[in-house]
């Protein structure tokens, strides 16, 4: 997706964030703020990262007051260092104040998210495993949480339980097992005159199997096997079919994990427990 496309789905998050932050109006600033005064900001880094979220930053002021104009030094993807001035703004002292908090916000969680996700690609570089996100993300900042994963160079998972089948071991253990959780999707997908990529869950090497069996996968997503069980399913499936390890992956078991030879590694922690990159504006008198 373009960034403009990234943007036309997080605008709801944004105007949602800015009447959740000003409300009926910004007290203190309309209390202690001239509205004729002019003002210009710095954006500057306090902490090591990559910067995301800088588009989603600049609609945060535009929303506000189309004048205010902003100028980016560095660009989405680019690491910073502590110190580092990433931009200006310039504008109504009224609009930059009003602003501010929500535009940082952004900033900060989706800067965040970045950082953590360029450490897990980079965990991982010379392996043929690529890096996925999950759903667990922020209620109302899916859209955003996700472009920030892209930035630091990893890859989406599903958006939703919308536009993926992915069986997992509820439906599994719904439908009365994995082979008759297989048949009812591909009745339903052939019912309603739907092509959908769709991954299955296993927990086992008997589930691989029974999987195999019945084909009609894309993908088989191994969920919380140790090592030599990884091995031994990417083995079991021999490329029929894509590989997908997931469940407690950190930074320090993602490169073993990478090794077994998945595809694909799915990580919720990129987007759950990723910390905020510390980041600032600010703002003078002009």
């Amino acid at each position: 997706m373009t960034p403009a496309q990234w943007l036309a789905h997080i605008e709801p998050a944004i105007e949602a964030a800015l009447h959740e932050d000003i409300g009926s109006g910004d007290l203190t600033t309309l209390a202690t703020v001239p509205a004729s005064a002019q003002a210009e900001g710095t954006f500057r880094a306090k902490a090591s990262g990559v910067l995301a979220g800088l588009a989603v930053a600049e609609r945060v002021f535009h929303r506000l007051d189309p004048s205010v104009r902003v100028r980016w030094l560095l660009s989405d993807g680019d690491p910073v260092e502590p110190g580092a001035v990433f931009g200006m703004v310039q504008g109504p002292a009224r609009s930059l104040l009003s602003g501010e908090r929500t535009a940082l916000n952004f900033l900060g969680r989706m800067s965040g998210i970045a950082t953590r996700t360029r450490a897990f690609v980079e965990a991982v570089s010379g392996t043929r495993a690529r890096i996925l996100d999950t759903r667990k993300t922020a209620p109302g900042l899916r859209w955003a949480d996700k472009w920030a994963v892209r930035i630091g160079g990893g890859e989406n998972h599903r958006m939703g339980l919308y536009d993926q089948v992915l069986i997992k071991n509820n439906h599994i253990a719904a439908a009365g097992g994995v082979e008759a959780a297989l048949q009812r999707c591909h009745q339903y997908l052939r019912a309603h005159g739907l092509e959908l990529f769709v991954t299955v869950e296993a927990r086992t090497l008997e589930e691989v199997e029974a999987i195999l069996r019945h084909g009609g996968a894309n993908r088989i997503l191994l969920d919380n096997m140790d090592l030599g069980t990884l091995r031994r399913a990417v083995s079991l499936i021999g490329g029929r079919m894509q590989t997908e390890a997931s469940g407690n992956v950190t930074l320090q078991n993602v490169r073993p994990i990478a090794e077994t030879g998945v595809d694909y590694i799915s990580i919720g922690e990129l987007t759950h427990s990723a910390p905020n990159l510390d980041v600032s504006l600010e703002l003078r008198l002009l």
